[in-house]
């Protein structure tokens, strides 16, 4: 019997040991499920937040009546009630997948022009876990920006929260052009560039020869304006624009030719959080000797894109 016992005591502490290296072992495998999360560093790496609009809105419906009888004087025109009804409805865009895209157009003849009008809603998701949805649309916009032929202001990074870029674009914005010059319009601020343009244009065609000739000298005006540079009034050129979303810009062109009316297109590009918003605002007079005015075109653009954003914000 005390042999028996004797040989107890060494199998109880195997069996101490084998316990000992068992709990050892489930710390270990602990730690190594830790350290396989993604992302790494021991899972300190925080991830990125997700943009802020989730959905986007129903773009035909964004546009209020006032609004489009303003920019579509074709449409307070109709004398037929469905027909002017079913100017305002608009037409959808045609879009792959409309939870990330959707735009609407508007197309209505009046009876000195054709307006023509286009918003378009583009919902921007990284699926980069590195990179925001805000940073990714901040990409799109910048390279809408280029396309326009501009860039962002000196010193003017992209930012998630677009306060800082939104300020920096606006006081490089006052340096390039007049003092309180504001995204929504200026109307005010910009009336005296507006005289600056017709002094200028009543200039062009007061030389010696002309002042015998005033209606052959107003028709080489119009034949050289067809045919010259399209270029908008001081303070109306293409340029980004302040306090209108988290960044945005404005452009303006002027299609010329010398056998057919001429036709100006402007743009309005905003991002507010992870939604680029465009906004295109075209008119084609009916007259070939008439152009379509600069200053009112790019406010009404402007009104509209102020109107949008506040539609975001809400």
């Amino acid at each position: 019997m005390q042999r028996k016992a004797k040989a107890c005591v060494p199998g109880v502490a195997a069996l101490l040991a084998v316990l000992l290296a068992g709990c050892s072992g489930g710390s270990g495998l602990g730690d190594e499920s830790d350290d396989s999360k993604p992302g790494g560093g021991g899972g300190t790496t925080a991830p990125v937040q997700p943009g802020k609009y989730r959905t986007l809105p129903e773009p035909c419906g964004e546009v209020d009546h006032d609004t489009l009888d303003s920019m579509l004087p074709g449409i307070p025109e109709m004398t037929d009630a469905e027909q002017r009804e079913k100017a305002y409805e608009g037409t959808p865009t045609v879009t792959y997948d409309t939870d990330r895209r959707v735009g609407c157009n508007w197309k209505v003849e009046s009876s000195g022009a054709s307006h023509h009008l286009l918003i378009d809603f583009e919902r921007v998701v990284s699926y980069d876990g590195t990179v925001s949805d805000d940073a990714r649309a901040a990409e799109v916009y910048a390279t809408k920006l280029r396309e326009a032929g501009l860039s962002r202001p000196s010193g003017d990074a992209p930012q998630d929260d677009g306060d800082a870029g939104t300020e920096s674009a606006g006081s490089d914005k006052a340096g390039d052009t007049e003092a309180g010059d504001k995204a929504q319009g200026g109307k005010r601020g910009r009336s005296d560039d507006d005289k600056g343009k017709a002094a200028g244009d009543k200039g062009k065609g007061a030389g010696p020869a002309e002042d015998a000739e005033g209606k052959d000298g107003a028709d080489d005006e119009d034949a050289s304006a067809a045919t010259g540079p399209a270029t908008p009034p001081p303070g109306l050129e293409p340029r980004t624009l302040g306090d209108l979303g988290d960044e945005a810009f404005l452009d303006d062109a002027l299609t010329t030719a010398a056998s057919a009316s001429r036709h100006r297109t402007v743009t309005v590009v905003f991002r507010t959080s992870n939604v680029v918003v465009t906004i295109e605002y075209d008119e084609q007079p009916g007259r070939r000797t008439d152009v379509p005015d600069s200053k009112e075109m790019q406010d009404k653009a402007q009104e509209l894109a102020d109107q949008l954003a506040g539609e975001f914000d809400e």
